[in-house]
């Protein structure tokens, strides 16, 4: 890999990154510094960690990036639940964005755990 972008699992990130950003357009005005600011910047941390953490020198550094994105994609998910739950997203969008946030999870699962056999 030469670059982070080579990375599947940061291209599903990146990808459901502009899904979050088109589905929070219609937030309320409301919500504006409060829970669409919190989705967006916790899937931008998702994708940034992962950049972060492929230019780290050591596995130990390099895996601790890779786990804070893992993080920040539960806290995605926790918060589209609410937003779900506030009517701001609707069921099918809802079910769409949930569905490509378990697959980027589970293919950044896959990732770390090619990693830490390196």
């Amino acid at each position: 890999m030469k670059t982070f972008k080579d990375i599947i699992a940061w291209q599903k990130g990146f990808q459901l990154t502009l899904e979050i950003y088109k589905l929070t357009a219609g937030f309320p005005s409301c919500e504006e510094f409060g829970l669409k600011s919190q989705i967006r910047r916790a899937s931008v941390s998702v994708i940034s960690n992962i950049a972060e953490g492929f230019k780290r020198k050591g596995l130990k550094d390099q895996l601790h990036f890779y786990n804070m994105s893992q993080a920040s994609l539960e806290e995605l998910k926790c918060q589209l639940l609410l937003a779900h739950g506030l009517n701001y997203i609707n069921d099918a969008d809802f079910k769409n964005t949930d569905a490509k946030a378990d697959e980027t999870a589970r293919i950044l699962y896959g990732w770390i755990q090619s990693q830490a056999r390196v």
